[in-house]
């Protein structure tokens, strides 16, 4: 089954350069190798000119993931970039550079080590593969635990949000747990604590919290989840754990919310998910996952192998991996310290209020965002009856940013927001330059005919009449809705 879908003229099947005439006059084959080879320049010429047309990385405001590092680990990356990880017997000190990483994050995070113990983790390609790595760790435990009571053991679950990264769904449906979801509602867009602890029941493998939704940033309430779960697992005699997904909060709350309680301070989280390509500060291509103690990753689930050389144990989804970006992030740890992340993360904080600030002078948009949690700024229009944040979105773009426009999950899918999220390359000039052109986009649309008010006559002279502004909104949200899903997902990158 072909997954991917190419993009050009349906009678051309062919590649043309205009600059590369200068080596080749030959044109290439589109989806087919060429019978022969080409000049290195002109190979280098075609491909640069295609990505030409790509996005600015800096002004994608729809990601998380980081797009600057400074020019010293860049050499570094460069340096390694021919590194094979799994080669850990012939690159030892590259394994010895993971493993300081995760001491460092698991101490980050508040593992209860002693002074001899060393963490258990493990560097992933990034959350998605982390995430599942936990939640394969928590099925095999739950299944040992129910053989030893000899109870049934096929059919798992998990409890989450329904705000949950598509990550979440991918491990549900791979591997087979039922995924239980608390429904969202206007004005709370997270999974409430309460609703979860009465969703989980024998089955219940874990329930996940979200430090750091990615639809609006806002930190999920581990500390209660973590309290209301003690209580019904002492009346009931089970022991449900909970994972923490930090994928864009880990390295966020410990430094600007230090005495807030998510972590392994409470007894409950039994492993943590945080995505050192986010706010770790690393290019694409890092995540990594943290156990509470080694009780809580089952041994069957280590392989070992040495055929490579010694003795390595491994715990991953796939085997060959670089290691650059491994050696990027023990570069940005040591580089910059708690002091100069916590600076970071602080100026990135800033930036989201002058952002925020600005959209609310203009009196056009309703905040959707918390001041206190990943440093986003997630709003929406106040005003349906003439445009939508989809057209914004669109029009956006003719400045070169890109800003997402979605719905939220159920139940609130008729509520659509935009999203900007404010990373470390993200100034506040920048900020400034964007509510200006923000202004403009509305000003613009304000001069233009209005696509809801069109839609909706027509609809009338169908005899089809929307009541109130609520039907509108929710009606074509509905419809942007279905066909970004035809699209693609959107809720989000791991």
């Amino acid at each position: 089954m072909v997954l991917s879908r190419t993009i050009g003229s349906d009678s051309d099947a062919s590649l043309h350069s205009t600059f590369a005439s200068r080596y080749v006059r030959t044109s290439l084959p589109r989806f087919k190798m060429p019978d022969d080879s080409i000049p290195k320049e002109a190979a280098f010429q075609i491909i640069n000119d295609e990505l030409m047309l790509d996005g600015n990385p800096r002004l994608n405001l729809a990601s998380f993931v980081t797009t600057w590092m400074e020019p010293e680990c860049d050499k570094l990356i460069m340096a390694a970039i021919n590194k094979n990880y799994v080669d850990m017997d012939e690159y030892p000190v590259t394994t010895e550079l993971q493993n300081r990483c995760v001491n460092m994050i698991a101490n980050l995070f508040n593992a209860p080590l002693g002074d001899t113990e060393t963490a258990v983790g493990v560097g992933t390609v990034g959350s998605s593969e982390a995430i599942m790595l936990a939640g394969l760790a928590f099925k095999r435990k739950w299944q040992n635990k129910m053989k030893a009571l000899g109870k049934p053991y096929d059919k798992p679950n998990i409890v989450t949000g329904a705000n949950v990264q598509v990550c979440w769904e991918k491990f549900a449906r791979y591997f087979e747990v039922e995924l239980k979801e608390v429904k969202l509602s206007e004005g709370y867009y997270v999974m409430d604590p309460e609703k979860a602890v009465e969703m989980v029941d024998e089955n219940t493998i874990c329930v996940a919290a979200i430090l750091g939704s990615t639809l609006n940033g806002e930190f999920e309430d581990v500390k209660r989840l973590n309290d209301l779960l003690v209580e019904k697992n002492a009346q009931t005699g089970w022991d449900t754990p909970i994972h923490v997904d930090a994928a864009s909060g880990g390295f966020i709350a410990p430094f600007i919310y230090p005495e807030l309680e998510w972590d392994f301070r409470l007894p409950l989280v039994k492993s943590i998910n945080v995505s050192g390509h986010k706010y770790g500060l690393v290019y694409a291509g890092i995540g990594w996952v943290i156990w509470r103690s080694k009780e809580d990753l089952p041994d069957e689930l280590i392989f070992h192998i040495n055929y490579l050389g010694a003795d390595q144990p491994t715990f991953t989804l796939n085997f060959s991996k670089g290691s650059s970006q491994i050696i990027a992030q023990y570069y940005q740890l040591i580089r910059l310290g708690f002091e100069g992340y916590k600076n970071i993360m602080e100026n990135c904080q800033e930036n989201a209020i002058v952002l925020k600030e600005g959209l609310e002078k203009t009196g056009r948009f309703n905040i959707v965002s918390k001041d206190n949690g990943v440093p986003l700024v997630a709003f929406s229009l106040k005003d349906h009856s003439q445009h939508n944040e989809f057209e914004i979105s669109d029009m956006l773009r003719r400045f070169g940013w890109i800003v997402p426009a979605y719905t939220m999950p159920p139940d609130a899918q008729h509520i659509t927001v935009l999203r900007v999220v404010i990373r470390e390359d993200f100034s506040r000039t920048l900020a400034e330059r964007l509510v200006i052109d923000i202004v403009k986009v509305l000003e613009e649309l304000d001069t233009m005919p209005a696509k809801v008010t069109a839609k909706n006559e027509i609809s009338e002279e169908k005899g089809i009449v929307n009541k109130t502004e609520l039907e509108v909104q929710r009606k074509f949200s509905d419809a942007w809705r279905k066909f970004v899903a035809n699209k693609k997902k959107t809720n989000g990158v791991c």
